[in-house]
């Protein structure tokens, strides 16, 4: 990585741990940034080096942690249109970094479902050195857990497991629904047919954006 741009990152760490942060001022570091070298100055801005290996709470069916790219994370947030109002929530958190992320770029309050130990440790290590309060990670099997975070208004699934895990997560999702709009974002991750979410206009392969539809006719009542 050039000097500039690690000089620009260790500027930015600075910042966010001294209390100074600003999400315009983060977003227009991170833009001056080549795309090719976003991650790496995001893994220096968050002190990240090597990937830990997964351990051996992995439940079968799982996919093994893979962080996401910082320019689909870029698309998720614009797509479905993170506000500062949201709580984001993300389904296999890993390491914290997505969530960190987005509520660094957004102000949203984040939160982090992971359920290997070691990776949870991280996460809430990477926040308390950010010192970022409104960033959380909740250690648990995110086919149980999901369903009791129903402040969240954005849920992230970066192909975290399929079939009935996938099933279970959904089932609790389209309980969240009946009591406030939501929006599901996924990458690389088909969902099965789910009557009470609408597909948002794509606009890239990797990425659908859902948006549930249950309060909709409740709405038009009352409007």
């Amino acid at each position: 990585m050039e000097e500039s741009l690690r000089e620009n990152a260790e500027r930015i760490r600075s910042r966010i741990a001294g209390g100074a942060h600003d999400p315009a001022e983060f977003r227009a570091s991170l833009l001056s940034v080549p795309p090719d070298a976003r991650d790496a100055w995001l893994d220096l801005v968050f002190g990240l080096s090597e990937l830990p290996d997964d351990g051996p709470d992995l439940p079968p069916g799982c996919v093994p942690y893979l962080p996401c790219s910082v320019d689909t994370l870029l698309r998720v947030v614009e797509q479905a249109g993170v506000q500062a109002s949201d709580v984001f929530v993300d389904v296999g958190g890993g390491l914290g970094r997505a969530a960190a992320f987005v509520h660094l770029l957004t102000g949203a309050g984040a939160m982090a479902i992971e359920v290997q130990s070691k990776l949870v440790a991280a996460a809430r290590d990477l926040a308390a050195r950010l010192r970022v309060p409104r960033v959380a990670c909740i250690e648990g099997d995110a086919a149980e857990l999901t369903g009791c975070i129903t402040i969240g208004s954005v849920f992230f699934l970066y192909c975290p497991f399929s079939g009935e895990r996938l099933a279970n997560v959904l089932a609790a999702l389209e309980s969240i629904a009946r009591t406030r709009t939501i929006r599901v974002c996924c990458v690389d991750l088909p969902l099965p047919p789910c009557p009470w979410l609408a597909l948002e206009p794509p606009r890239s392969g990797d990425l659908a954006i859902y948006r549930s539809t249950l309060l909709d006719g409740a709405l038009r009542a009352n409007g």
